[in-house]
């Protein structure tokens, strides 16, 4: 490619210089009787239609010995959950529901929404739209602790999680679809909605998310010292979770070790009778089985090896829960009943909420917070929904095999991000941070993705490539250096072409017209930028094998591999082999074990 400006698919290249505003379309034709309850109503919650608990499965915690994403085949269920009928709560009403109890707040909301959707005035209507950006932050702000209630009405779970506050704003063919959105997570990955989002953070079965140069200031006395607790149990829960992820991540690897040895030495016990002799005497060891007594050698030496790995993450998950059950005593001590709860938390998460909020939408994007027909233009597969999400990331990471492939402690192990689906009109996805500051090494990084996007894949694909960037270059001794991993190489390309500006932001389109242009055979990219895309982010064998049939360019980097895998160490050799298997092949607990 000549020049960067020449390459970007147009599409993206808008969405990467910001996405144009959104205009106010003509009245919606909306009266007072549409919102069923005046600003005297704000009382006590309802009842109505309750949360009954989260599934048995723990996405939030790293188990190193999943290596794929299973596929998705529900994406809806077959019947509606009636959750966005006013019948379904007590008071009957959707929207009375999710608003009453909220306070000033609440009471806000409700005024400026009247205002907006009845004015028949562009301007008034644009200033309203504008109003209601700031009134409805403040309303999460006040409901978001309450995402711990599990009597907490499904009218206020939804606006939290989907922006939806008033379900006439629904095309009839938008409100059976969501009503069909499955509301658990039934696929065990770590997707997740906002409100479930904050209600893990209280839990603290998920770290608040870091923010530039934030300390948590300890406050003095009784409550400083339970702030101290609370940190110094964070920091032992990451050590707890690399070392019990290690340990399964080695278990598994011996497991595997021990039966490709059963089964050499199986072959090796083989013996044919000796034709013509008497007394049922037996071959000698054939050419082939004495060629296994090295290769059976070699697997008992990195059995050893595994073993000792493994007594050492034992020893270590050992110490940080004998400290842990000392911290929790302590905590105990203080009089805190349940300090697995903490609603403080989710304060100032918000506040971190609300700024990849903004940046979902980019300068110049469409901020409006509120799910209405008037901006949704997502076809039924273009939602963020969790499963949709999760099929998208699967589809990814079989054509990009080493995206989420992390090394550490001499190891290489597959860890999926967290994904934060926020209900915005946004179309940037992007990483918050590549891991977890307090666990570098067997933590999940944190991909923010806008619920009603223009285009999900891409929007998913720039998270993505966000976070290959951040990684790299955190895990980069020296991150322009090209002997140094993706980051190097791609810098020292830029630099070449004299291109001047956001290095990361050309990444980004790079990786998103690699996987969607160069992955069909469309030729886009620059041949010495097209080498780099191929060598260091590869294409899975399946997708390099069916581009090389089409075109000399694709032939010529696939016959190159060969030549490159000769020059590969030994450990380099296994990962590759690793990362080429069948992707459904692929390990994953419970599926396929012995």
């Amino acid at each position: 490619m000549d020049s960067i400006d020449n390459e970007i698919d147009p599409t993206i290249a808008a969405m990467l210089a910001d996405v144009n505003d959104s205009k106010p379309g003509a009245s919606s034709g909306f009266g007072d009787d549409a919102f069923g309850f005046s600003d005297s109503d704000f009382g006590a919650d309802d009842d109505g239609r309750v949360f009954d608990g989260n599934p048995e499965r723990e996405p939030y915690k790293v188990d190193m010995r999943r290596e794929r994403i299973l596929e998705v085949k529900k994406f809806f269920d077959e019947e509606p959950s009636h959750y966005f009928d006013d019948k379904s709560y007590e008071n009957g009403s959707y929207y009375r529901s999710a608003l009453e109890g909220e306070g000033q707040q609440g009471a806000r909301v409700n005024q400026l929404l009247k205002k907006y959707l009845t004015t028949q005035d562009p301007k008034e209507r644009a200033q309203y739209r504008m109003q209601i950006v700031n009134a409805w932050w403040e309303l999460l702000r006040v409901m978001s602790p309450k995402v711990i209630d599990k009597r907490l009405p499904m009218a206020k779970r939804f606006l939290i999680r989907f922006g939806v506050v008033l379900p006439s704003l629904f095309t009839p063919e938008q409100k059976a679809m969501f009503s069909k959105v499955p509301f658990k997570n039934e696929i065990g990955e770590p997707i997740y909605y906002l409100d479930e989002w904050l209600e893990e953070v209280a839990k603290n079965h998920i770290a608040p998310s870091a923010t530039d140069e934030k300390h948590i200031r300890v406050s003095a006395g009784a409550d400083g010292e339970h702030q101290k607790l609370l940190q110094l149990k964070a920091k032992n829960d990451g050590r707890i979770q690399a070392a019990e992820g290690f340990a399964n991540a080695k278990q598994a690897e011996r497991q595997g070790m021990e039966l490709e040895l059963k089964n050499r030495i199986e072959t090796l016990c083989e013996h044919e009778r000796v034709i013509g002799l008497d007394g049922g005497l037996k071959q000698a060891y054939t050419e082939s089985q004495k060629g296994l007594f090295a290769d059976i050698f070699e697997r008992l030496r990195a059995l050893q090896k595994i073993d000792k790995d493994i007594s050492t993450y034992l020893k270590e998950l050992e110490e940080a829960r004998e400290i842990g059950i000392s911290l929790e005593q302590k905590l105990s001590d203080q009089g805190i009943v349940d300090e697995s709860i903490d609603s403080s938390l989710i304060d100032d998460e918000f506040g971190t909420i609300r700024q990849m909020a903004k940046m979902s939408c980019g300068k110049r994007g469409n901020p409006f917070p509120v799910f209405t027909r008037e901006f949704f233009h997502c076809p039924p597969h273009g939602v963020a929904f969790r499963e949709e999400v999760a099929n998208i990331l699967r589809w990814v990471e079989m054509n990009d095999r080493s995206v989420f492939r992390k090394k550490s402690k001499g190891m290489i192990n597959r860890i999926l991000p967290f994904v934060l689906c926020i209900p915005t009109y946004g179309d940037f996805g992007f990483c918050w941070q590549p891991f977890d500051r307090l666990n570098r090494s067997s933590s999940r990084g944190r991909l923010i993705i806008p619920m009603y996007p223009k285009n999900l894949k891409v929007s998913i694909l720039m998270a993505v490539a966000d976070y290959r960037w951040q990684y790299a270059k955190e895990k980069a001794v020296d991150w322009t250096d090209p002997e140094d991993g993706i980051t190097g190489q791609y810098y020292q390309y830029i630099e070449s072409k004299k291109i001047k500006g956001d290095l990361k932001s050309y990444f980004i389109a790079d990786y998103v017209t690699w996987m969607t242009k160069e992955i069909e055979g469309t030729q886009v990219m620059e041949k010495e930028l097209r080498g780099i895309f191929w060598r260091s982010i590869p294409f899975s064998k399946e997708r390099r094998e069916m581009l090389s049939k089409r075109s000399m360019v694709y032939l010529d980097l696939f016959r190159k591999d060969s030549v490159r895998i000769g020059t590969f160490t030994k450990d380099e050799l296994k990962e590759y082999n690793k990362v080429n298997e069948p992707y459904d092949s692929l390990r994953f607990p419970g599926i396929g074990d012995d």
